[in-house]
């Protein structure tokens, strides 16, 4: 099958700027789900009420996001969940601007206030921990865009649905069959202090998530995801073949 959108090359141009990932997005979005339209992302009314009530000004690249696509929670929210602007905040600590949550509340993730200034900040996490002193803000990607191209990705292949499925055991065998099977996408490894990190990867008609400890997938039909089953056996969530 030939599609028109090339995700490897857009990516690898997407990784490159700010606008270069809004328009890997638009890209992907539109080969892949649904295309963006005008009522996906907030009103500029939506951030200029959430920097009154904060007393901050939103980072160029947070604003232009929110606009293009936040109000999609099939692009934003299908696990982890991007908050609204009426639902941004400053951490306790008065470190960072927070605007994005683990969905069981096991993180957050976020933009150091002294990094508001800057037109597409890096984007940082912080885990809920048990001791809260142990608690402190880790690298996770260096521009705020590409952790929406992150978000996007990574939403993507967690869909409900027939087209997505999860291998819990991705053992060496597995990953030597992913990497000798798979294009490896030109998106940074991250986090930048984990290995190996979470790494993606193309194969034929098929979205592919290694984050080390299993492997996320995303077919663009059913028949995709079970050619990619058969390939790398293990325990499939939702194979019920």
């Amino acid at each position: 099958m030939t599609h028109e959108f090339d995700m490897v090359r857009s990516l690898a141009t997407g990784v490159e700027s700010r606008a270069g990932a809004w328009e890997f997005i638009r890209g992907f979005v539109a080969d892949w789900l649904r295309p963006l339209g005008e009522d996906d992302g907030w009103a500029e009314s939506d951030l200029t009420a959430a920097e009154g009530r904060l007393g901050l000004r939103l980072p160029l690249a947070l604003r232009e996001a929110y606009l293009l696509l936040g109000r999609r929670p099939d692009l934003t929210s299908n696990h982890d969940v991007l908050l609204s602007p009426a639902e941004l905040y400053v951490d306790d600590a008065g470190e960072a601007l927070v605007f994005r949550h683990e969905n069981q509340g096991a993180a957050s993730w976020g933009i150091l206030l002294g990094e508001l200034t800057a037109e597409d900040p890096a984007v940082l996490i912080r885990a809920d921990l048990a001791d809260k002193d142990a608690e402190k803000w880790e690298g996770w990607l260096e521009r705020l865009s590409l952790a929406f191209v992150e978000i996007v990705l990574a939403e993507s292949v967690q869909a409900d649905g027939e087209l997505c499925d999860f291998l819990t055991d991705l053992d060496d065998h597995g990953t030597d069959v992913l990497e000798r099977n798979c294009a490896r996408l030109p998106f940074p490894v991250y986090p930048p202090d984990e290995t190996p990190g979470t790494r993606w990867f193309l194969g034929p008609d098929v979205l592919l998530c290694d984050h080390g400890m299993g492997l996320f997938a995303r077919g663009r039909t059913e028949a995709d995801l079970d050619k990619i089953r058969d390939l790398i056996p293990g325990d499939w969530l939702n194979d019920f073949r």
